[in-house]
């Protein structure tokens, strides 16, 4: 088709910030439209891009296949291929940058970048790495590893959500309907590029044995955080209570821009009032459970964390803002701090730190109502 000979010519020219713009695009897109993991329209839309990177992982081998086995004449073949590749090629980035930056926008919502920030990472070179590996999508052994890394991560959040249940039994059954998934793809694949295929599958599966073995320890480390749970809003407050409307009123004091970055700011305490931990955790409709909020204190002597105590929480799922809950302690001892936000099953959720700082008067305080 000739018309689109100026707008192949005009891409192939300004190839990569053309690229880097759509990528930027589509991350910021969906920034602004992935809202809960147990939406329909963001699992529609996840399985769409899934969809459209096995429909276009196929296209580009069969056409390698057709065009290797036809008959052409000399330079013929390879236009034909390149111009094949450079419309297939370019989709099947897209699907990929989409996918993967759906998953960053979800999982980085849902973790404590303090903890999660080595899968957050990966997540981050994925993303990158589409752009400036792009050149590696005719390579089938990388185009088949995203590919099941996409259907796995996909897997981990979307079951707990249809099944209403979380935990490492459910978590080992995401991996299993991953491997079943990717191992029907990979018939359908050798079904038409069976000599292509023939070459790449011990690199393939010894590929995708990594990534499963390499997920379940970034699991089982609590490096993932626990999708579909996440933490929507937690802090630290001198009182927490309910007021006649059933709204919760906390007081807190005013920081200034400095302790934005201090990993563990001042609360200036007043010897016997209490401190109160409170979380905000989202959950999805139906799947209500129990969570624990784990108060530690820094020994230094020890040079350790110690558990001082762990209060248990209900948590009920449904609600777009989380579900509120709170606990409080006593007694706190000068130093650092931390409430570990937790599964029963252990996983981290998130994590509030604050430095107990003992004064005798009680600072100016503001109080805030958070509305249902």
């Amino acid at each position: 088709m000739r018309f689109l000979h100026p707008v192949h010519n005009f891409y192939t020219r300004f190839e990569r910030p053309i690229s880097s713009f759509s990528l930027l695009l589509g991350f910021i897109f969906d920034a602004f439209t992935l809202r809960r993991v147990d939406a329909l329209w963001e699992n529609v839309w996840i399985s769409g891009y899934l969809f459209i990177i096995a429909v276009f992982i196929i296209l580009i081998h069969l056409k390698e296949t057709e065009s290797s086995d036809l008959p052409r004449p000399e330079g013929r073949g390879k236009e034909n291929l390149s111009k094949a590749h450079f419309w297939y090629v370019n989709i099947l980035q897209f699907a990929f940058g989409g996918v993967f930056s759906a998953f960053l926008v979800l999982y980085f919502r849902s973790a404590d970048i303090m903890v999660a920030w080595p899968f957050i990472a990966l997540l981050v070179l994925i993303f990158i790495g589409n752009e400036f590996l792009k050149k590696h999508y005719i390579r089938l052994g990388f185009q088949i590893s995203l590919f099941f890394l996409s259907i796995y991560w996909f897997s981990i959040f979307v079951i707990p959500v249809l099944l209403r249940k979380i935990g490492a039994e459910i978590f080992l059954f995401s991996g299993l309907v991953s491997i079943i998934l990717i191992a029907l793809f990979i018939k359908v694949l050798f079904y038409f590029t069976k000599g292509k295929f023939a070459k790449s599958k011990n690199l393939i599966y010894w590929l995708i044995t990594i990534i499963f073995i390499l997920v379940n320890i970034l699991y089982f480390t609590n490096v993932i955080p626990p999708i579909p749970l996440s933490i929507k809003e937690g802090g630290v407050y001198h009182s927490v209570y309910r007021n006649e409307k059933g709204n919760l009123v906390v007081a807190y004091e005013k920081h200034g821009w400095r302790d934005y970055f201090n990993l563990y700011p001042d609360f200036k305490k007043v010897t016997g009032k209490p401190v109160y931990a409170f979380s905000s955790i989202f959950s999805p409709k139906g799947l209500d459970l129990s969570v624990q909020h784990e108060w530690q204190y820094y020994n230094e002597t020890k040079d350790e964390w110690a558990t001082k105590s762990v209060v248990d929480l209900s948590v009920v799922g449904g609600r777009d803002g989380g579900f509120r809950t709170y606990s409080k302690l006593s007694n706190l001892a000068p130093g650092r701090w931390q409430v570990n936000v937790k599964t029963e099953q252990g996983q981290l959720i998130g994590r509030l730190r604050f430095t107990i700082v003992p004064v005798y008067t009680e600072p100016a305080l503001t109080t805030m109502i958070k509305l249902k």
